[in-house]
C-alpha cells in the first residue's frame, strides 16, 4: 500500500471516538437486558468499547449530571493552578437564592467557603449553590464559567451536548445524550485519576452542621462503584452515571454505567446494578499489547538502519467474551523511507475476533531513523526501484 494511502487509512481510523467502538463479537450469545430507563449505555473505558446500549445518541434532560462537567472544569482550575482546594469562595446573592425547594449545600450569603467544601457540596450533596459558587469562583461569573464548560464539551467531541448553566436545573439549552456523558465520565477519571473518587465516592458529607447521604446509593451496595453522579428532576426523571473498576484476570477493568430516565431512586440503582454485573459477568478485557513495547521490525530504506521497532503509543485492550478467539495481523508501510521520527505512523495492526474484524489500530515508530549518507540512498533508490517500489 502506497504511504500515502496507508497514512489516509491511520487517520481515518484515529478519527473514530473510543465512545463509538461497537460491541466486539461474542464467543457465545451474550445474555439480552431488558431496562425500562429511556436510555441507557455500558462503556468499558479501559478498552473504549461500548458493550451495549439502547437509545444512546436519544437527546436527554441531563439534570444534575450537568454537575459532571462543573466538576471538569474545576479539577481544569487546580490542575493548572488557577485555585487550589484551600482557595476561599464568598458566597454571592445568586448562589445563595438558587431555585427554592431544588438540592443545596446550605451555603450563607457573604460567608466563605474552600473550593474543596464546595466540591464536596456539589458532587456529595448535589448542591446548586455548590455549582453556582464554584463558577464564581473560578471563572469569576456564572456566564464565563458555562462557556467554559462548553468548550470542553465541544474538544471532547460532545457534539450532542450543551449547557446553560453549571447545576442542571431545566432549560431548553442544557442537554445531552448517555453516549456523550459515557465519554465525559470516562474523561474525568483518565484526566484526573487523583480527584476522581475523592468526591464522589465520599457516602457523606457535613458543612453547616447538616449532614446529607450522597445520592448514589451503589456506593453502599457494591464496593467496586467509586462514583459518579446523580440527577434528578421532575421532567428528566431519575438518572445515574456509576463507575466500578474490578480485576480480571491480570487487569484492572473500569466500566461506566448511564442510566436515565427512570422512575425512581430504586429504579435508577437497581438499573445500573445489573448493568454493571451485566458487563463483568459476561465480558472479559484482554491487553493486546503494552505501550512502547516492539511488536515488529519492519524494513527501513534510505536510513541509517535496516529496520525500525513499531508498537503502539500507550496500553492497549480489547473487551470480548470468555473464549473468544483473538488474531492480530501487523501491516507495516511499504515502503519506509527515512528519516522517521519516533512516534511517527509506520503501520497498522489489525485485530479479529473469532474471524470478525474488530479493531484496526495506529503502530509507530519506536526510536527515530536519521536518513543514511548519499551513497546509502543512492544504492537503496537503485533497490527500491528494482523491486518496483519507486524512489
Amino acid at each position: 500500500m502506497p504511504i500515502s494511502k496507508m497514512a489516509a487509512a491511520l487517520a481515518c481510523a484515529l478519527c473514530i471516538a473510543a465512545a463509538h467502538a461497537q460491541p466486539s463479537p461474542a464467543a457465545v450469545p451474550v445474555p439480552a437486558l431488558s431496562l425500562s430507563a429511556r436510555a441507557w449505555l455500558l462503556l468499558d473505558s479501559t478498552s473504549g468499547q461500548v458493550l451495549g446500549a439502547h437509545d444512546p445518541d436519544k437527546r436527554i434532560e441531563p439534570a444534575s449530571l450537568t454537575k459532571m462537567m462543573t466538576a471538569y472544569v474545576v479539577f481544569q482550575a487546580l490542575r493548572d493552578r488557577a485555585v487550589a482546594r484551600d482557595t476561599r469562595v464568598t458566597v454571592s446573592t445568586r448562589a445563595w437564592k438558587v431555585a427554592p425547594g431544588s438540592s443545596r449545600m446550605f451555603l450563607e450569603p457573604g460567608r466563605q467557603a474552600t473550593i474543596d467544601e464546595l466540591l464536596y457540596g456539589l458532587l456529595v450533596q448535589s448542591g446548586n449553590d455548590a455549582a453556582i459558587a464554584l463558577a464564581e469562583g473560578v471563572a469569576g461569573s456564572v456566564e464565563a464559567f458555562v462557556a467554559r464548560m462548553n468548550q470542553e464539551a465541544g474538544e471532547m467531541g460532545l457534539a450532542s451536548t450543551h449547557f446553560s448553566n453549571p447545576h442542571g436545573l431545566p432549560d431548553p439549552q442544557t442537554y445531552s445524550t448517555a453516549r456523550d456523558l459515557s465519554v465525559l465520565a470516562a474523561r474525568i477519571v483518565r484526566d484526573f485519576p487523583d480527584l476522581a473518587g475523592t468526591y464522589d465516592a465520599t457516602r457523606q458529607y457535613t458543612y453547616n452542621r447538616i449532614t446529607q447521604p450522597n445520592r448514589n446509593r451503589l456506593l453502599w451496595l457494591d464496593a467496586s462503584v467509586d462514583g459518579m453522579k446523580t440527577g434528578h428532576t421532575e421532567s428528566a426523571g431519575y438518572s445515574l452515571v456509576a463507575t466500578a473498576r474490578r480485576a480480571s484476570g491480570g487487569v484492572q477493568r473500569r466500566l461506566v454505567s448511564v442510566v436515565v430516565g427512570t422512575a425512581s431512586d430504586h429504579d435508577r440503582t437497581r438499573q445500573s446494578r445489573e448493568l454493571l454485573e451485566w458487563g463483568f459477568r459476561n465480558f472479559e478485557t484482554v491487553r493486546l499489547y503494552a505501550g512502547g513495547d516492539p511488536v515488529g521490525s519492519p524494513r527501513v530504506w534510505k536510513g541509517t538502519r535496516p529496520t525500525v521497532p513499531m508498537g503502539l503509543q500507550r496500553d492497549t485492550y480489547i473487551t470480548v467474551r470468555p473464549g473468544a478467539r483473538i488474531e492480530r495481523t501487523l501491516h507495516p508501510a511499504s515502503p519506509l523511507i527515512a528519516p522517521l521520527a519516533a512516534g511517527q505512523r509506520v503501520g497498522e495492526l489489525e485485530v479479529r475476533v473469532d474471524g470478525e474484524p474488530a479493531r484496526r489500530l495506529p503502530l509507530i515508530a519506536l526510536e527515530p531513523v536519521q536518513a543514511a549518507s548519499w551513497f546509502g540512498r543512492t544504492w537503496d533508490g537503485l533497490r527500491l526501484w528494482l523491486h518496483g517500489l519507486g524512489t
